[in-house]
């Protein structure tokens, strides 16, 4: 859950495609026209995309648009009039008796309500709407315009509205009115009253215990800022996934996953509770023969049934995941298996994406494991020779042929701080943290699931992700801790075939990262597909681009996308959207449940109150799921140390810039600290230097620095370069050269936007690298560009 990295470090996921990380901001050239638009910069307005400014505008408002712009915008002269009087009648709906022309706001809402604008309709035209409507609209005065709108009915249906109702005037007295007027209120009861809240959470979820905890939560040892949480309770997190449940409602027969393959574009297959129970535990039996209890196990494969199954195996059985994204090269898996010193690590045979097999056994292997197990891309058998200490898949699950009930096994019970997964997070120094999970983590980012994105029993959860980053197993538990079904393309998210699984499969919410969806709007490539089921979108991994976003939400007649930002360390998002609050592209409505956050100016003092303000982000330690140990750094000093004490407590380093806007939004600015976002993968300015420095032997050093384009979207890798005496070298050269380096060494999803070869680095005093006035001057540049 993002958890978002300059959304926050909620690294999502994809391994699975390119991101698209572009070198100069994207500017349309479109004939038709579009209202003026106020994009005076200010320090609390969320401008709307350059992409759209530099259209060819005029001043028109929505009331002016004619006949002649909606056939601009892509229709025919017959339904263009059709369109038109459809939108002239939304607009007099909005106005009602009065005389003064109605709030945007309301125009909007009636444009969406009426459904004026289909889903099949040219995204030319949702521009021309969205864009009119909303032309005089100062987001300094009133924050980012609302595209989406809760209603009061449904409110009380969703999972945390029907809470509020059953026990908001216990906790909120005569303050309480309802779901949508009171969640600020309850919101914060939430942060002050945390036990409370949990309480009730515990109940909702499918959470069982093999012991009970004495209380929710222990502060009485001040060693542990964040206390204690579930002290004495014995469980274990995945026996709770696989069980049936009363609350929420799943029986053997419900339909606990459902996946298609690439190569067949007809079957939807399906795989029931009872089953996957059975799956797994034959695969813990497996593993109890060839490792030792408490062995850290890993996976480096794409996220398909089978890296499920094992997953919750490893957990099941009383081992430790250590969870590597299948994008990685052999250096980087080497370092994983090392820090986290893993005794074995399933993987796959091949990855197949768009139609190619990729190798991935021989990564694996190049990087040196105890032993592997590998398992075929397709059919039944491996497509290649393994080293003499691995195993097929085939023969692994032999080893539990012996027992008489192979698909029975008793879970090993826990102490519920018990470490479950390691999972890796960069730094700014080199190695990557190794973060530790324990069976608390899922039940905090599930948590997340059921009360801002709603998640529940009946749907049909999807989302292109990777065991490798924390993105995975968030959506592995926010399914199986709900009750709704997990649903797996085995493929490529980028093309058709996704999308049509996402239509033939029923998905009911789609949880993307910003860099796909873009590709999904330039590719055209979801044309004529049917994504009405979905109900909402989930969004997390890097910064969204409003009209991007535009165009995803406009697929379900503009449900919302929930934005989520958070991090690996955490277990969830600390910020995210709500379904209990309007939404605005590209913004966050809200702190999540029972996080509590400040705002620091520049000497570390958090601005009073909600007031709109910019600055770095500070949250309450008192966090249920989030992170007190790393494998390989001191914990203490990466969160804590130098953050300044607030209501008696410390509070927790996240490293974001948080602008707080008008109206209670949230944007993310960057990052506080050198650590970069790039195609919601993080990694640190340290990384890509190493790497950079060798790549050519004219290069003295290099800074490496990212920055949002203008019209916000993914961030842009820049490499500044200084070369060393006698050298020159040209940097349409040195970007092909960078890249390779660091595709090949690093992470071959990373792209150079741009490459600037400059005489020499500023400095501090004590030779500290500024990278902060490095990246001011390409934003300046990137800025400049944007308006030629």
């Amino acid at each position: 859950m993002s958890p978002r990295n300059p959304r926050g470090s909620t690294s999502i996921p994809s391994t699975t495609y390119q991101p698209s990380l572009p070198a100069t901001v994207l500017c349309y050239h479109q004939s038709f026209n579009l209202p003026q638009i106020n994009n005076k910069p200010s320090g609390n307005q969320r401008q709307i995309p350059k992409a759209v400014v530099e259209m060819e505008i005029n001043k028109k408002g929505v009331s002016e648009i004619g006949v002649h712009d909606i056939v601009r915008a892509g229709l025919s002269v017959e339904d263009a009039r059709r369109f038109h009087h459809l939108l002239k009648n939304a607009i007099f709906l909005a106005n009602g008796s009065s005389s003064e022309p109605a709030d945007p706001t309301e125009v909007w809402r009636k444009v969406v309500g009426e459904r004026v604008l289909q889903p099949w309709h040219p995204h030319k035209l949702h521009q021309l709407v969205y864009y009119s409507v909303y032309s005089n609209w100062d987001s300094s005065v009133r924050g980012p315009p609302p595209y989406w709108f809760p209603s009061q009915d449904e409110s009380t249906r969703t999972n945390l509205g029907l809470a509020m109702e059953t026990h908001g005037s216990k906790f909120l007295g005569a303050s309480y009115k309802d779901p949508l007027t009171s969640f600020n209120l309850f919101q914060k009861f939430s942060v002050r009253n945390p036990e409370a809240y949990w309480a009730i959470v515990l109940q909702e979820l499918s959470v069982s215990f093999h012991k009970k905890p004495k209380c929710i939560l222990d502060t009485s040892d001040k060693s542990k800022p964040g206390g204690t949480w579930l002290p004495r309770a014995v469980m274990n997190i995945a026996d709770c996934c696989l069980q049936p449940a009363i609350r929420p409602m799943k029986s053997d027969d419900s339909v606990a996953i459902v996946w298609r393959d690439e190569i067949d574009s007809s079957v939807v297959n399906k795989m029931t509770l009872k089953e996957l129970r059975e799956q797994v535990m034959l695969v813990a039996n497996a593993l109890d023969t060839t490792f030792v209890k408490g062995d850290t196990i890993a996976i480096d494969m794409p996220m398909t049934v089978h890296s499920v199954i094992i997953y919750l195996a490893i957990v099941l059985a009383g081992y430790v995941v250590v969870s590597i994204a299948d994008s990685f090269a052999a250096k980087e898996i080497a370092t994983r298996l090392r820090i986290s010193n893993a005794k074995g690590i399933f993987t796959q045979d091949f990855i197949l994406r768009g139609g190619r097999k990729v190798p991935l056994y021989s990564r694996v292997s190049e990087a040196r494991p105890h032993k592997a197990i590998v398992l075929p891309a397709v059919g039944n058998d491996v497509g290649i020779q393994l080293q003499k200490q691995d195993l097929s898949w085939k023969e692994f699950l032999s080893r539990a042929n012996h027992l008489e009930r192979p698909n029975v096994y008793s879970p090993v019970y826990q102490p519920a701080d018990s470490m479950t997964n390691i999972l890796f997070s960069s730094g700014t120094t080199g190695d990557p943290k190794a973060i530790v999970w324990t069976h608390l983590s899922p039940i905090r980012c599930s948590s997340d699931a059921w009360a801002h994105g709603d998640i529940r029993v009946g749907d049909i959860y999807c989302w292109p992700t990777n065991l490798g980053w924390v993105m995975g197993p968030i959506l592995l538990y926010s399914c199986f801790l709900t009750g709704a079904t997990l649903a797996l393309f085995h493929g490529s998210p980028l093309g058709r075939d996704f999308g049509k699984f996402v239509q033939d499969a029923g998905v009911t919410v789609l949880g993307t990262v910003p860099s796909l969806v873009k590709t999904w709007k330039n590719s055209n490539c979801m044309e004529g597909l049917d994504w009405t089921r979905i109900r909402s979108f989930c969004s997390t991994g890097e910064t969204s681009n409003v009209d991007d976003d535009l165009w995803l939400s406009s697929k379900s007649y503009y449900n919302p996308i929930i934005e989520c930002c958070g991090g690996t360390e955490l277990a969830s998002s600390y910020i995210q959207g709500s379904v209990l609050q309007p939404q605005a592209f590209g913004a966050f409505s809200s702190a999540s449940m029972t996080t509590g956050l400040v705002i620091l100016d520049e000497e570390g003092i958090p601005y009073p109150g909600d007031q709109p303000c910019v600055g770095e982000v500070g949250l309450y330690p008192v966090y249920l799921g989030a992170s007190d140990r790393l494998l390989n750094a001191d914990h203490d000093e990466v969160y804590f140390k130098g953050m300044p004490i607030v209501q008696g407590m410390q509070l927790r380093r996240h490293g974001d810039i948080l602008k707080r806007t008008v109206g209670g939004y949230f944007i993310v600015q960057g990052r506080a600290d050198d650590t970069m976002n790039l195609g919601g993968i993080k990694t640190s300015s340290v990384e890509i230097e190493r790497v950079c420095d060798r790549a050519a032997e004219g290069i003295l050093e290099t800074a490496a620095v990212s920055v949002a384009p203008p019209g916000g979207g993914p961030e842009v890798l820049v490499i500044f370069v200084v070369l060393k005496n006698g050298f020159k070298g040209e940097a349409d050269k040195l970007r092909v050269k960078l890249s390779k380096a660091i595709q090949t060494n690093l992470n071959p999803l990373f792209k150079v936007g741009h490459v600037k070869i400059v005489a020499e680095f500023p400095r501090t005093a004590s030779n500290k690298l500024l990278r902060r006035v490095l990246r001011d001057r390409i934003r300046r540049e990137l800025h400049g560009l944007s308006k030629l």
